[in-house]
């Protein structure tokens, strides 16, 4: 495995490649301190694997740079790695399409928890960094459990756990059907309707309504708000991920 870490404080990048390199003999780290740099390791080699990144870069926006490499390197991971804890922060990075978002006072154990669910195709966000609050069924005839809706820059920390009612609802309870579910591991890729329309032979429309029945099922309203929820049952539930149609 290849990873590219970006980050431009020294003794954070050492640190960090170091963890890195203890997931086994086979997974060499790359380590440059810009994001020009990143960019030119990845014109020079496009066999990366991983990218973490770091959203304080003394010549980018992080979230520039997330946004970018996601745009020109689709199928290439990103983890954001961030002092920032804020939840605002978790929502715009996985919007813009990153598989993870760990912070930096993290354990080494956690890092590494993170990057293998990331590897495996699953998604990343510490649970305590989310604020969540419940809400009742849109539909009063709703038989989905508690659905979740994310609070941006809510508190963090012990107050910011869910409690009990808050959970969200377990995969064997979502009632998802073989074709909704790989929609929604297209839609946790960050793929538009488009391209998971292309991707399953399907049109636009059809793509629309499974997205929408998918949504329902999560309790949740937007894309982003089910790859969270999505995280958190895959965290719980010892690393789920939906299955997702085979690449020609």
């Amino acid at each position: 495995m290849k990873v590219l870490l970006v980050d431009d404080h020294p003794l954070i990048l050492s640190a960090l490649q170091a963890v890195i390199r203890g997931l086994g003999d086979d997974v060499t780290v790359l380590g440059v301190a810009s994001a020009e740099s990143a960019r030119e390791a990845l014109r020079q080699d496009a066999g990366h694997d991983l990218v973490l990144l770091d959203l304080a870069l003394g010549d980018a926006d992080g979230f520039e740079v997330l946004a970018e490499f996601r745009a020109a390197y689709p199928e290439l991971p990103v983890v954001v790695v961030s002092a920032s804890d804020r939840a605002s922060d978790v929502i715009r990075a996985i919007d813009l399409g990153a598989m993870g978002f760990v912070p930096k006072r993290a354990s080494n154990k956690g890092l590494c928890e993170a990057l293998r669910m990331v590897m495996s195709g699953g998604l990343y966000v510490p649970p305590n960094m989310l604020g969540l609050e419940a809400r009742p069924p849109a539909d009063p005839g709703e038989t989905v459990p508690s659905a979740l809706r994310l609070v941006p820059d809510a508190p963090l920390g012990e107050r910011a756990r869910p409690e009990p009612h808050q959970e969200a609802p377990s995969m064997a309870r979502v009632g998802l059907t073989p074709r909704q579910g790989e929609v929604l591991g297209l839609l946790l890729k960050g793929l538009p309707n488009k391209l998971i329309a292309r991707e399953l032979n399907l049109s636009v429309e059809t793509v629309k309504d499974h997205v929408a029945a998918v949504l329902r099922a999560l309790g949740v309203s937007t894309r982003t708000q089910a790859v969270l929820a999505v995280s958190q049952m895959m965290q719980r539930q010892n690393g789920w991920v939906p299955k997702t149609p085979p690449r020609p």
